[in-house]
Protein backbone atom coordinates (compact mmCIF):
# COMPACT_ATOMS: atom_id res chain seq x y z
CA UNK A 1 0.00 0.00 0.00
CA UNK A 2 1.58 3.31 -0.97
CA UNK A 3 1.64 6.00 1.35
CA UNK A 4 1.52 9.66 0.25
CA UNK A 5 3.17 12.85 0.89
CA UNK A 6 2.40 15.34 3.13
CA UNK A 7 1.96 18.62 0.98
CA UNK A 8 3.81 20.17 3.96
CA UNK A 9 6.42 17.71 3.45
CA UNK A 10 6.55 18.06 -0.24
CA UNK A 11 7.08 21.77 0.29
CA UNK A 12 10.24 21.64 2.85
CA UNK A 13 12.55 20.19 0.56
CA UNK A 14 12.82 23.09 -1.71
CA UNK A 15 12.91 25.68 1.39
CA UNK A 16 15.41 23.48 3.17
CA UNK A 17 17.50 23.61 -0.26
CA UNK A 18 16.80 27.36 -0.60
CA UNK A 19 18.53 27.73 3.49
CA UNK A 20 21.75 25.42 2.49
CA UNK A 21 21.92 27.42 -0.73
CA UNK A 22 21.71 31.03 1.18
CA UNK A 23 24.03 29.35 3.83
CA UNK A 24 26.84 28.53 1.50
CA UNK A 25 26.42 31.71 -0.32
CA UNK A 26 26.85 33.86 2.69
CA UNK A 27 29.90 31.83 4.35
CA UNK A 28 31.37 32.51 0.50
CA UNK A 29 30.78 35.95 0.71
CA UNK A 30 32.52 36.02 3.78
CA UNK A 31 35.32 34.13 3.02
CA UNK A 32 35.81 36.41 0.44
CA UNK A 33 35.42 39.64 1.92
CA UNK A 34 37.68 38.65 4.80
CA UNK A 35 40.47 37.57 2.31
CA UNK A 36 39.51 40.69 -0.11
CA UNK A 37 40.22 42.82 3.20
CA UNK A 38 43.46 40.61 4.28
CA UNK A 39 44.84 41.88 0.69
CA UNK A 40 43.96 45.21 1.21
CA UNK A 41 45.49 45.67 4.37
CA UNK A 42 48.94 43.69 2.88
CA UNK A 43 49.49 46.42 0.23
CA UNK A 44 48.83 49.91 3.05
CA UNK A 45 50.46 50.46 6.22
CA UNK A 46 48.33 52.01 8.84
CA UNK A 47 45.51 52.13 7.09
CA UNK A 48 43.43 53.25 3.27
CA UNK A 49 44.04 56.81 2.86
CA UNK A 50 40.81 58.80 3.94
CA UNK A 51 39.31 62.44 3.40
CA UNK A 52 39.81 65.00 5.62
CA UNK A 53 36.86 66.14 4.59
CA UNK A 54 33.99 64.99 2.24
CA UNK A 55 33.30 67.08 -0.87
CA UNK A 56 32.33 66.13 -4.66
CA UNK A 57 35.96 65.93 -6.09
CA UNK A 58 36.92 63.40 -2.62
CA UNK A 59 34.26 60.24 -3.82
CA UNK A 60 36.37 57.68 -4.93
CA UNK A 61 36.36 53.92 -5.63
CA UNK A 62 39.44 51.07 -4.19
CA UNK A 63 40.40 49.07 -7.45
CA UNK A 64 42.37 45.78 -6.12
CA UNK A 65 44.96 44.68 -8.28
CA UNK A 66 48.15 42.12 -7.97
CA UNK A 67 50.55 43.96 -6.07
CA UNK A 68 48.77 47.73 -5.31
CA UNK A 69 45.71 49.54 -4.57
CA UNK A 70 44.29 52.24 -6.88
CA UNK A 71 41.96 54.94 -4.93
CA UNK A 72 40.23 56.04 -8.69
CA UNK A 73 38.36 59.15 -9.13
CA UNK A 74 35.77 59.12 -11.59
CA UNK A 75 35.30 62.89 -11.37
CA UNK A 76 38.64 63.68 -12.33
CA UNK A 77 39.21 60.54 -14.02
CA UNK A 78 42.68 59.95 -12.02
CA UNK A 79 44.12 57.90 -9.71
CA UNK A 80 44.06 59.98 -6.15
CA UNK A 81 46.31 57.65 -4.38
CA UNK A 82 47.92 54.43 -5.32
CA UNK A 83 49.66 52.34 -2.65
CA UNK A 84 52.21 49.09 -2.70
CA UNK A 85 54.76 47.30 -0.48
CA UNK A 86 58.01 46.90 -1.97
CA UNK A 87 60.62 44.17 -0.27
CA UNK A 88 64.24 43.15 -0.75
CA UNK A 89 64.12 40.05 -3.17
CA UNK A 90 66.75 38.06 -4.31
CA UNK A 91 67.17 38.61 -8.18
CA UNK A 92 64.87 41.07 -8.90
CA UNK A 93 64.07 41.62 -12.42
CA UNK A 94 61.00 42.17 -14.48
CA UNK A 95 59.27 40.47 -17.28
CA UNK A 96 59.19 42.23 -21.15
CA UNK A 97 57.30 45.48 -20.80
CA UNK A 98 53.32 44.58 -21.74
CA UNK A 99 51.19 46.17 -23.30
CA UNK A 100 48.95 49.58 -21.77
CA UNK A 101 45.41 47.57 -21.29
CA UNK A 102 41.91 49.84 -21.01
CA UNK A 103 40.30 49.42 -17.45
CA UNK A 104 36.57 48.13 -17.86
CA UNK A 105 36.32 49.38 -14.13
CA UNK A 106 36.48 52.85 -14.50
CA UNK A 107 33.00 54.64 -15.37
CA UNK A 108 34.64 56.67 -18.70
CA UNK A 109 36.24 54.66 -21.24
CA UNK A 110 40.14 55.78 -21.36
CA UNK A 111 41.34 53.69 -24.18
CA UNK A 112 45.15 52.88 -24.45
CA UNK A 113 45.85 55.60 -26.91
CA UNK A 114 44.11 58.32 -24.89
CA UNK A 115 46.99 60.87 -24.58
CA UNK A 116 48.45 60.32 -28.55
CA UNK A 117 49.14 64.07 -29.21
CA UNK A 118 48.47 65.71 -26.15
CA UNK A 119 51.89 66.61 -24.64
CA UNK A 120 51.93 64.09 -22.23
CA UNK A 121 53.40 60.50 -20.90
CA UNK A 122 51.30 57.61 -19.59
CA UNK A 123 52.79 58.12 -16.29
CA UNK A 124 53.00 55.20 -13.68
CA UNK A 125 51.81 55.50 -10.51
CA UNK A 126 52.66 51.72 -9.08
CA UNK A 127 55.88 51.50 -11.18
CA UNK A 128 56.37 48.61 -13.96
CA UNK A 129 60.11 48.27 -12.91
CA UNK A 130 59.55 47.22 -8.66
CA UNK A 131 56.12 45.81 -8.75
CA UNK A 132 56.84 43.09 -11.30
CA UNK A 133 60.28 42.53 -9.90
CA UNK A 134 58.50 42.00 -5.87
CA UNK A 135 55.07 40.76 -7.12
CA UNK A 136 55.65 38.71 -10.25
CA UNK A 137 54.32 38.69 -13.50
CA UNK A 138 50.69 39.21 -13.46
CA UNK A 139 51.39 41.88 -10.73
CA UNK A 140 53.34 44.00 -13.82
CA UNK A 141 50.69 43.25 -15.86
CA UNK A 142 48.20 44.97 -13.20
CA UNK A 143 50.55 48.46 -14.00
CA UNK A 144 49.74 48.88 -17.66
CA UNK A 145 46.09 49.43 -17.06
CA UNK A 146 45.05 53.03 -17.37
CA UNK A 147 43.99 53.37 -14.40
CA UNK A 148 47.08 53.79 -13.32
CA UNK A 149 48.20 56.02 -15.10
CA UNK A 150 47.94 59.95 -15.17
CA UNK A 151 49.34 62.68 -17.44
CA UNK A 152 52.94 63.09 -16.51
CA UNK A 153 55.01 65.61 -18.89
CA UNK A 154 58.15 63.87 -20.67
CA UNK A 155 61.02 65.58 -18.83
CA UNK A 156 59.19 64.17 -15.12
CA UNK A 157 58.18 61.40 -16.35
CA UNK A 158 61.22 60.03 -18.14
CA UNK A 159 63.49 61.65 -15.98
CA UNK A 160 62.53 63.21 -12.27
CA UNK A 161 60.21 60.87 -11.70
CA UNK A 162 61.64 57.90 -12.95
CA UNK A 163 65.15 58.23 -10.91
CA UNK A 164 63.37 58.32 -7.95
CA UNK A 165 61.33 55.22 -8.79
CA UNK A 166 65.15 53.46 -8.75
CA UNK A 167 66.20 55.29 -5.95
CA UNK A 168 63.61 53.84 -3.90
CA UNK A 169 64.11 50.32 -5.25
CA UNK A 170 67.99 49.97 -5.62
CA UNK A 171 68.64 51.87 -2.94
CA UNK A 172 65.70 52.55 -0.30
CA UNK A 173 64.54 48.60 -0.42
CA UNK A 174 68.13 47.28 -0.17
CA UNK A 175 69.20 49.10 2.70
CA UNK A 176 65.69 48.95 4.78
CA UNK A 177 64.64 45.78 3.68
CA UNK A 178 60.82 47.24 3.23
CA UNK A 179 58.73 49.84 2.31
CA UNK A 180 55.62 51.45 2.53
CA UNK A 181 54.94 53.82 -0.71
CA UNK A 182 51.85 55.98 -1.36
CA UNK A 183 51.81 58.01 -4.10
CA UNK A 184 49.58 60.45 -6.46
CA UNK A 185 48.41 63.60 -8.44
CA UNK A 186 47.91 67.02 -6.75
CA UNK A 187 45.22 69.05 -8.31
CA UNK A 188 45.04 73.20 -8.25
CA UNK A 189 42.92 73.87 -4.87
CA UNK A 190 39.77 75.17 -7.01
CA UNK A 191 38.34 72.18 -8.79
CA UNK A 192 36.57 74.57 -11.02
CA UNK A 193 39.76 76.14 -12.16
CA UNK A 194 41.18 73.31 -13.67
CA UNK A 195 37.83 71.01 -14.42
CA UNK A 196 38.81 71.74 -18.81
CA UNK A 197 42.11 71.35 -18.44
CA UNK A 198 41.98 67.58 -19.41
CA UNK A 199 43.48 65.39 -22.12
CA UNK A 200 39.98 63.86 -23.04
CA UNK A 201 38.21 63.10 -19.92
CA UNK A 202 40.98 62.97 -17.91
CA UNK A 203 42.37 66.10 -15.51
CA UNK A 204 45.48 66.90 -15.82
CA UNK A 205 47.29 67.41 -12.32
CA UNK A 206 49.55 70.45 -11.15
CA UNK A 207 52.24 68.03 -9.54
CA UNK A 208 52.71 64.65 -7.91
CA UNK A 209 53.95 63.27 -4.88
CA UNK A 210 55.01 59.84 -3.60
CA UNK A 211 55.92 58.78 0.08
CA UNK A 212 57.77 56.61 1.29
CA UNK A 213 57.71 54.78 5.00
CA UNK A 214 59.87 52.50 6.62
CA UNK A 215 57.37 50.11 8.92
CA UNK A 216 58.44 50.09 12.79
CA UNK A 217 58.68 50.51 15.90
CA UNK A 218 59.52 53.77 15.22
CA UNK A 219 59.06 54.23 11.92
CA UNK A 220 60.86 56.84 9.52
CA UNK A 221 59.30 58.65 5.99
CA UNK A 222 60.31 60.90 3.45
CA UNK A 223 57.78 62.92 1.54
CA UNK A 224 58.49 64.53 -2.27
CA UNK A 225 56.38 66.50 -4.26
CA UNK A 226 57.40 67.39 -8.02
CA UNK A 227 55.77 69.97 -9.90
CA UNK A 228 54.70 69.41 -13.73
CA UNK A 229 57.67 71.55 -15.47
CA UNK A 230 60.90 70.08 -13.94
CA UNK A 231 64.01 69.77 -16.17
CA UNK A 232 64.24 66.40 -14.67
CA UNK A 233 68.23 66.65 -13.53
CA UNK A 234 67.37 68.33 -10.43
CA UNK A 235 68.70 66.64 -7.35
CA UNK A 236 65.96 64.57 -5.75
CA UNK A 237 66.40 66.27 -2.39
CA UNK A 238 64.96 69.68 -3.77
CA UNK A 239 61.43 68.55 -3.21
CA UNK A 240 61.51 67.02 0.07
CA UNK A 241 58.10 68.43 1.75
CA UNK A 242 56.64 67.21 4.84
CA UNK A 243 53.47 64.76 4.75
CA UNK A 244 51.61 66.89 6.82
CA UNK A 245 52.54 69.70 3.46
CA UNK A 246 51.18 66.88 1.35
CA UNK A 247 47.84 66.09 3.54
CA UNK A 248 47.14 70.02 3.20
CA UNK A 249 47.77 70.14 -0.43
CA UNK A 250 45.75 66.61 -1.44
CA UNK A 251 43.12 66.73 1.39
CA UNK A 252 44.16 63.06 2.59
CA UNK A 253 44.81 62.09 5.59
CA UNK A 254 47.42 59.36 4.47
CA UNK A 255 47.77 56.94 7.74
CA UNK A 256 44.70 56.94 9.51
CA UNK A 257 45.17 54.50 12.01
CA UNK A 258 48.83 55.95 12.91
CA UNK A 259 48.39 57.33 16.41
CA UNK A 260 48.00 60.89 16.96
CA UNK A 261 51.41 61.39 18.52
CA UNK A 262 53.06 58.86 16.17
CA UNK A 263 51.56 60.46 13.39
CA UNK A 264 52.90 64.21 14.69
CA UNK A 265 56.39 62.69 14.71
CA UNK A 266 56.22 61.44 12.05
CA UNK A 267 54.31 63.77 9.22
CA UNK A 268 55.50 67.16 10.85
CA UNK A 269 58.81 67.80 9.51
CA UNK A 270 61.36 66.48 6.86
CA UNK A 271 64.31 64.35 8.19
CA UNK A 272 66.73 62.72 5.81
CA UNK A 273 68.72 61.08 8.60
CA UNK A 274 69.34 57.39 7.87
CA UNK A 275 68.10 57.48 4.22
CA UNK A 276 71.70 58.05 2.56
CA UNK A 277 69.92 60.22 0.37
CA UNK A 278 72.70 62.38 -0.48
CA UNK A 279 74.24 59.57 -2.17
CA UNK A 280 72.07 58.90 -4.83
CA UNK A 281 69.89 62.35 -5.01
CA UNK A 282 71.91 63.54 -8.27
CA UNK A 283 72.24 59.80 -9.81
CA UNK A 284 71.20 59.62 -13.42
CA UNK A 285 68.40 57.78 -14.60
CA UNK A 286 69.26 54.22 -15.83
CA UNK A 287 68.07 55.33 -19.26
CA UNK A 288 69.59 58.78 -19.50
Amino acid sequence: MSRRRSPLLRRGRPLRRLAVSLLFVAVGTGLWHFQARELRDSLVWMGVPEWQQVSPTSFHRVLRNEGFLVGWSDVRVNPLWVSYRLQAVEDPRSGPRPGFRQDWRTLWPIGTDHYAGSGFDRGHLAPNYAIAAVHGRDAQLDTFYMSNMTPQRPDLNRRLWQRLEEVVMDHFVPRFGAVQVITGPVFPEGFLDNVFNRVGFVEVPEAFYKIIVVPAERPRALAFLMPQGVRGDEPLDDFLVSIDELEARTGLDFFPNLPAAAAEALEGRVSTRGWALEEVANRPGRFE
